[in-house]
């Protein structure tokens, strides 16, 4: 009877707990008793709802409806359903994963303008028109890891690849290898900055000894010679070859001439180094064997398929006093609506401001306030890896300042018979230039531009080609949006539910455009609404 008793204590000290301080507190509570682990919710630390959550306080797991399945909305489903809530996935589209989208052969797309691709490449060869490396800070690594998403390095820097301006002041339409660039401009700023020190200029910030370290660190940075020397940069074998070191008595040849240090300046080849520096950009990189959507196949298939409606297409979302509900139109073209406790809108901002809804004019205000960023992508099948085989370039990228951006060479295959690059990867109104095309032009334009780079090869040696416009594509309408300040009114009332409907997506968080910010803005929901039921 005791236990009994005291068990019933426990029971309603908890419930009370709940009600004054919400779940934080509950949860906090319930691990002092020795009931629970005791989570610390910010983002970095989550901790995913259990079903042992409910023990002893008489609830249980509310039923959810998530519009949009991409990487947030799936995420949501399958983070809320550890803890046994009824999630049920509205998806627009006939695939999981939004912008996380894999082309391979037989692959439709009909974009917004009525035109219609059909991908050809041959087995075994895709292109990520979405997403297409991760970092290694990012919690997308661990769901990899927790959904058995085999990796495989994505080289996102390359020395051999080129930086290629046709633009320039100087050196300009001359392709430019990687490590040839860095060489030079390291060394002509290693010989600048130890002149200047050796002569006093630095003489203020510098002792004698700080001074000594410096050049010496200075010679080894920029493979400058001696005070001797005049600490003059003439050009190493960092620059590479013309002629590789071979057997017996071959040392090879030392990549020359030098060009001038005003002319590695006026060619702005320096500016392409801050790149690989990027916190987010930083090798190692990685991605998923056989292509990105393994990570959206594999959170749909743990949610479970008959939890995703895929072709529903949401009308209106309507906060209600006890929950919400939302009405879609299904794939044969009938209207339906369903209701539930939660709804969570996981879809783009822009989209989701012209649905008919009742949660006010500010949050339509606030939704129209992001800024879609248009983007492109073309993917290039070719016969032969003459990238390869031709010119020693296995995986990386090549920067251009042409309305190419980005060549990218993939990262997979390397030595077989077949191989798909990148053909641009761009942005703005290079983006929008070639989205006002049909494909055939956009595959002709881009061929005209990486010939200059490449040579005939890129033009003869093609197959076949697909091309994305991701703000011409349906119910998707942008790479990803920008915000003209996440520290205002908007951004914050968009990061709160709207009653009950919450939002959820990369664009609700400081990492937009990379999967990490869609998997933790979907953290962060799963959270307030999991506080917000135990609370209740």
């Amino acid at each position: 009877m005791a236990a009994e008793q005291s068990a019933g204590s426990r029971r309603a000290f908890l419930r009370s707990v709940g009600v004054a301080g919400g779940a934080g507190v509950l949860y906090s509570a319930m691990g002092a008793l020795g009931l629970a682990p005791v989570p610390d919710v910010r983002a970095e630390e989550y901790r995913a709802p259990q079903r042992n959550d409910f023990a002893l306080t008489g609830r249980g797991g509310k039923k959810v409806l998530v519009l949009g399945g991409g990487i947030a909305g799936l995420a949501t489903a399958y983070e809320l359903g550890k803890a046994g809530y009824d999630c049920q996935i509205l998806e627009a589209k006939d695939r999981p994963g939004g912008r996380n989208w894999t082309v391979r052969g037989g692959t439709a797309l009909t974009d917004l303008d009525g035109r219609t691709q059909t991908a050809s490449f041959t087995k075994g060869q895709y292109m990520n028109a979405g997403p297409a490396r991760l970092p290694q800070s990012h919690v997308t690594l661990e769901y990899c890891r927790e959904l058995g998403v085999e990796l495989q390095v994505f080289t996102n820097q390359n020395a051999n690849a080129y930086i290629y301006h046709e633009s320039s002041a100087a050196l300009a339409g001359k392709p430019m290898r990687w490590r040839t660039a860095k060489a030079d401009v390291y060394g002509y700023l290693s010989e600048l900055l130890a002149k200047a020190t050796d002569q006093g200029a630095l003489d203020a910030r510098l002792t004698p000894q700080d001074k000594e370290r410096l050049i010496a660190f200075l010679q080894s940075f920029g493979a400058i010679k001696g005070k001797a020397g005049g600490y003059a940069y003439t050009g190493t074998d960092r620059r590479g070859y013309s002629a590789e070191p071979g057997a017996a008595f071959d040392d090879g040849t030392v990549l020359s001439p030098v060009p001038t240090l005003s002319d590695v300046i006026a060619s702005g080849v320096g500016q392409r180094f801050a790149f690989e520096l990027g916190y987010d950009q930083a090798m190692l990189m990685f991605q998923p064997v056989g292509g990105m959507d393994a990570i959206p196949y594999a959170l749909a298939k743990a949610i479970g398929q008959n939890r995703i409606t895929y072709g529903a297409k949401a009308l209106e979302v309507k906060d209600l006093p006890d929950g919400a509900e939302v009405t879609y139109k299904d794939v044969g073209g009938r209207t339906r609506t369903q209701r539930a406790d939660f709804v969570v809108a996981a879809m783009p901002p822009m989209v989701m401001a012209r649905l008919k809804h009742n949660l006010g004019t500010d949050i339509t205000a606030a939704l129209k306030y992001a800024v879609p960023t248009p983007v492109g992508k073309i993917g290039l099948e070719y016969r032969s890896r003459w990238w390869e085989t031709d010119e020693h370039i296995y995986g990386g990228i090549t920067p251009t300042d042409t309305d190419l951006a980005t060549i990218w060479y993939p990262s997979y295959g390397h030595q077989g018979r077949r191989g798909t690059l990148i053909g641009y990867y761009n942005f703005g109104a290079n983006a929008v230039a070639y989205s006002d095309l049909p494909h055939a032009h956009r595959l002709a334009r881009a061929v005209s531009r990486g010939v200059k780079i490449h040579g005939d090869k890129y033009r003869t040696e093609l197959d076949h080609s697909f091309s994305v416009a991701w703000h011409r594509t349906p119910h998707i309408e942008a790479g990803w949006v920008d915000w003209p300040s996440q520290t205002g009114p908007e951004y914050k009332l968009l990061n709160q539910p709207a009653g009950h409907v919450y939002f959820a997506g990369d664009w609700l968080s400081h990492v937009i455009a990379w999967q990490h910010g869609a998997f933790s803005s979907a953290r962060k929901v799963v959270t307030d609404i999991h506080e917000r039921v135990m609370a209740a």
